[in-house]
């Protein structure tokens, strides 16, 4: 049997991420990057990655945080505030994060990447995975397929999420999905 790969897991929250770290350890050497500056306020980002770190450790992952450049966020995704949950600001945001994502997995050696988002009932998979095959194109890296929410995986986060008393928020991130909870 060969050498697992390593790869890279962008990480929106420590919920999220539970059952894939797990499900992915089982063929891979798996490295967390916590890359979110969407999330709002920032006591919000800061209770996510704490949480994160909580499920880092639990599974004996490393944790990577990426910059908090909610500036570059605001300057992407302007002119799109009033754009419904899943439209077109969302678009950009997985594009903007998953960019990054790739960015660091060819920069620091990685096989490979993915996302926890796919997990969520309330995130298009095949959008994510599109969007993650164009950048992993760009950056030569290679992008894993997933779609976390099959096989129960949503009900297994939330299940992993309550044994470890992890926080689970009630938005998706940035403070233009509040209301829409």
């Amino acid at each position: 049997m060969g050498a697992k790969k390593k790869l890279l897991l962008h990480t929106c929250c420590a919920a999220c991420s539970t059952h894939c770290v797990k499900e992915l350890l089982e063929e891979c050497d798996v490295v967390m990057y916590f890359y979110n500056p969407n999330i709002h306020p920032y006591s919000e980002y800061v209770r996510r990655l704490d949480s994160t770190k909580k499920v880092a450790e639990e599974l004996g992952v490393e944790l990577v945080e990426g910059d908090y450049d909610v500036e570059q966020w605001l300057g992407m995704i302007r002119g799109l505030e009033e754009e419904p949950e899943g439209g077109k600001r969302c678009r950009i945001c997985f594009s903007m994060r998953l960019d990054a994502v790739a960015q660091y997995a060819a920069d620091n050696g990685f096989d490979c990447f993915t996302t926890t988002m796919t997990i969520s009932p309330h995130k298009d998979s095949e959008l994510i995975n599109s969007i993650g095959e164009r950048v992993a194109l760009k950056h030569g890296v290679e992008w894993v397929h997933s779609d976390f929410k099959k096989k129960d995986g949503f009900r297994k986060s939330v299940s992993m999420s309550k044994e470890l008393g992890l926080y689970r928020q009630k938005y998706c991130g940035c403070f233009y999905s509040i209301d829409n909870k």
